[in-house]
């Protein structure tokens, strides 16, 4: 064979694999024409034989040989004149020679392992673990913030407001980067003035190294354990575990978990209405642009769908509404109001289960204990008023008055 005639009149060199590297090196110094793609065939080679060394078995090198003159004929008609170009083919040819490669055979490069998905280390880095990624960057733990909506319906907001409203149809509590959540009101009887919430849609946002988009929708009667995919994750991504659903009480309660935004959301279903609660860090529900500004959970009711709980005040239905709610309710505060004005306005006794969970549901999510429960005095449901804060008022109209 030529190449054996070759190699006896020449034998080749200890180092001949540092003799290749040199040459190859030596033609990416070459100038090379933009649309000549001979650079891309020296990569190439280089890469699949730079971890070859003289005592490898010839074929792989002979491999990478053919593919490497396979790559310079493909390129051979933009590379006409290009000196980089005609270096590399007559340099091929020396190297099959000295290697005794034939030119028929395998031109399949060898592809380096692909290591499998290191599960393990997004998990170290604490990408989709929102609490622990915060507390590192900020070495402080996250604030978080809750909201919640229920019975005719009732919102309490991140600012702790607490709205009556008279709303029927589609409203969003929530629209930010990372959550969407639309309650859909509808009467709780056919022509009754009072409303529940029937359906709950709430999407889990695409988030690149942990979760697909996911989203959740329940309504009546139909409080999945699982997304609408018929996953219960966030899905196959590194971090897919970190967007869970747990079943609490089968077809009334449901929790989900959001570890990768801080999040965990509660969906349940007393009588035949549902109820949402939320307990969501600061930053991901603060994380909204000028056009998201329609959220209850941020702003509570618009002004004109808000309405007084007082109404009917004296009744005996509202008598009888207070001491039923009484007992689920023993302290006085807006969840007690709210289950008042519920059963005395719909004669349904489930608004009373409705403003409980909503209650316990507040427990277990609100930040500060001490905040939970909100009293209202005055008819139009706002906080009670301090003296001082008065006193305060009128004597600042008066100052300004005096300038003026």
């Amino acid at each position: 064979m030529r190449g054996s005639a070759c190699c006896q009149r020449s034998p080749c060199p200890k180092n001949a694999g540092a003799i290749i590297k040199v040459f190859i090196l030596l033609l990416f110094c070459r100038h090379a024409d933009s649309q000549c793609k001979i650079l891309r065939c020296n990569s190439q080679y280089l890469a699949a034989t730079e971890n070859l060394d003289d005592s490898d078995a010839t074929d792989a090198r002979c491999n990478a040989l053919r593919a490497y003159s396979s790559c310079t004929r493909r390129t051979a008609r933009t590379c006409r004149g290009n000196l980089a170009y005609h270096s590399a083919v007559y340099g091929i040819e020396d190297l099959m020679i000295q290697n005794n490669c034939s030119r028929e055979g395998p031109t399949s490069l060898p592809q380096p392992p692909q290591p499998p998905p290191d599960h393990q280390g997004f998990a170290s880095l604490d990408i989709c673990d929102y609490e622990k990624s915060f507390a590192r960057k900020h070495r402080q733990a996250p604030v978080y913030q809750h909201c919640a909506a229920f019975g005719d319906p009732h919102v309490r907001t991140f600012r702790d407001q607490f709205h009556t409203c008279q709303v029927e149809g589609s409203w969003p509590l929530l629209d930010n980067n990372y959550l969407y959540v639309q309650a859909t009101s509808s009467p709780v009887v056919k022509g009754s003035n009072a409303t529940a919430i029937s359906k709950l849609t709430i999407i889990f946002k695409n988030m690149k190294e942990c979760i697909d988009e996911k989203v959740y929708q329940a309504e009546i009667d139909n409080l999945p354990v699982s997304f609408v995919d018929g996953s219960v994750n966030g899905g196959a991504r590194p971090g897919g575990s970190s967007l869970v659903i747990y079943e609490r009480t089968p077809g009334r309660h449901v929790e989900i978990r959001a570890a990768h935004v801080g999040t965990t959301i509660a969906v349940r279903q007393t009588g035949r209405q549902l109820s949402f609660s939320i307990r969501a860090a600061e930053e991901v529900a603060l994380s909204f642009t000028d056009e998201q500004d329609l959220q209850l959970c941020v702003g509570g009711c618009p002004p004109s769908q808000r309405i007084s709980r007082s109404k009917g005040e004296g009744s005996g239905a509202l008598e009888k509404a207070r001491l039923l709610c009484k007992e689920k309710l023993p302290v006085e505060d807006v969840y007690f109001q709210a289950c008042v004005f519920d059963v005395a306005t719909s004669g349904d006794a489930s608004f009373i289960l409705a403003a409980r969970g909503a209650l316990e549901d507040g427990e277990a999510y609100h930040p500060d204990v001490k905040k939970l429960h909100i009293f209202h005095t005055d008819r139009a449901m706002r906080p009670c008023s301090s003296p001082l804060l008065i006193f305060t008022s009128v004597v600042l109209v008066c100052h300004m008055h005096f300038y003026w």
